[in-house]
């Protein structure tokens, strides 16, 4: 698949490396597994000299005996002494870059937390005592993202405070993958819709499913749950390694919220437990959960829903996981009518999220949610308010359009617009039909 997208990254890396006259720069580069951190690294250095250092499993000896050829391949150097350690790797390519500028790319930064840990310590002091005088451009890229925020933004370790810039890199917008169902003949408001759901904008998912021409939502499905699919392990193979010995209570909290039991008394009711450390993990360390509120929320607020923030493994979690032993058995034919008995109520609420996604985009609302009352009262899809021209616009999404009741909304609506005088309101029935007037 061609490179796509990723302007506003490629320009903030280009400006960090230009700024390496002056001095050595580091950028961190992180975000989940599949969203394209490497492709957009190397995209970035392509245009000029770089280096690019993978760290693999093994013993650092073994690395540096590897780094060594490929510096030696990279620049012009006489025949260097033994080294068996990353601090004097390092400390080479730092003195080398005091004669000419370079972009150093480490890949799988965290990766040395299983090596050897002084490696942090030893990159820290290295840097500090060389940053001013050298012209390096370093990019350090981590996919367990719980690591890499611990090494770069825990205050207690080593390399805390010292990357110029911290780029978190998002799976690709709606409007991105427009542009690629276009680009594969396939531009239409329910399969962009459908794409949303199932691949998240993930382009490692993209990838895979172009290269194998498959676009349409059935062929999809199809090819996710068949046997031998990248996609069938691919929760597991994501999230084992983040959670560690605990993943099993981390899954069974994935797969109620994905479910839509999303309050924490309604998850604790179910797995008869305290769940909110847990909870608060999910959210904080590794950002897959976030908090929904009511848009008139109060901080604070005990209104509060949890939601599953990665697209596909909202998806994997619902179908894949929960019917795990259908995979084991073989039995994907069973999966694949389970999917299909429960996709069109599955995709309502992801509609809603859709459309909020699409008002965001425009620039033309400052906030945009949902509200319900207690008990999930007078529920409303989507509000989005204007602060500065007082607007404020309600919404009802629906797959099926014709089962929307504006006069139900209106009426669900006044508690809200009696917070909002002098607000003027509009109502709006939404469906897939309206995607495009929306896309911007």
């Amino acid at each position: 698949m061609k490179f796509y997208d990723r302007k506003q990254e490629l320009k903030i890396l280009e400006q960090l490396r230009l700024q390496t006259g002056t001095a050595a720069r580091m950028t961190v580069l992180t975000g989940r597994r599949r969203v394209g951190k490497t492709k957009l690294a190397l995209e970035f250095a392509k245009s000029h000299k770089h280096l690019y250092l993978f760290i693999a499993k093994k013993s650092e000896q073994l690395l540096c005996e590897d780094f060594l050829a490929d510096i030696k391949g990279l620049f012009s150097l006489p025949v260097i002494g033994e080294i068996r350690t990353f601090k004097d790797i390092f400390a080479l390519l730092l003195e080398i870059s005091k004669k000419e500028k370079f972009t150093l790319i480490i890949d799988e930064f965290q990766e040395f937390y299983t090596i050897n840990q002084s490696v942090y310590s030893e990159i820290q002091h290295l840097w500090d005592k060389n940053k001013d005088s050298s012209k390096l451009n370093l990019i350090c890229i981590g996919s367990v993202f719980s690591l890499i925020k611990k090494i770069f933004e825990n205050s207690k370790e080593p390399l805390f405070g010292r990357a110029d810039r911290i780029i978190n890199l998002k799976p690709f917008s709606v409007q991105t993958i427009n542009q690629i169902l276009a680009d594969h003949g396939s531009e239409n408001p329910r399969n962009l819709f459908d794409w949303y759901v199932l691949t998240g904008g993930m382009p490692k998912y993209i990838d895979i499913l172009t290269s194998n021409g498959t676009i349409s939502t059935e062929d999809i499905i199809d090819f996710m749950v068949s046997e031998y699919s990248p996609f069938l392990l691919e929760g597991k193979s994501l999230l084992i390694e983040e959670f560690g010995k605990e993943y099993g209570m981390y899954f069974s909290i994935l797969e109620l919220i994905s479910r839509g039991k999303t309050g924490r008394g309604e998850i604790e009711s179910i797995m008869e437990r305290k769940v909110g450390g847990y909870l608060g993990r999910l959210e904080n360390d590794y950002s897959l959960i976030g908090r929904q509120r009511p848009i008139n929320a109060k901080p604070g607020s005990r209104l509060l829903k949890y939601t599953l923030q990665d697209n596909f493994l909202r998806f994997w979690f619902r179908f894949i996981h929960r019917n795990w032993s259908a995979v084991e058995a073989g039995n994907f034919e069973y999966l694949r009518q389970a999917i299909r008995r429960d996709y069109s109520t599955y995709c309502g609420r992801l509609l809603e999220q859709f459309f909020h996604v699409l008002f965001a985009a425009t620039g033309r609302f400052n906030r945009i949610g949902s509200y319900w009352e207690k008990k999930n009262l007078n529920e409303i899809d989507l509000v989005a308010i204007n602060d500065l021209e007082k607007i404020i616009l309600l919404a009802e999404v629906k797959l099926n359009k014709d089962r929307i009741n504006l006069q139900l909304l209106r009426k669900k609506s006044e508690k809200l617009l009696a917070e909002y005088p002098g607000y003027t309101p509009e109502w709006l029935a939404l469906g897939v039909e309206d995607i495009p007037a929306w896309l911007s």
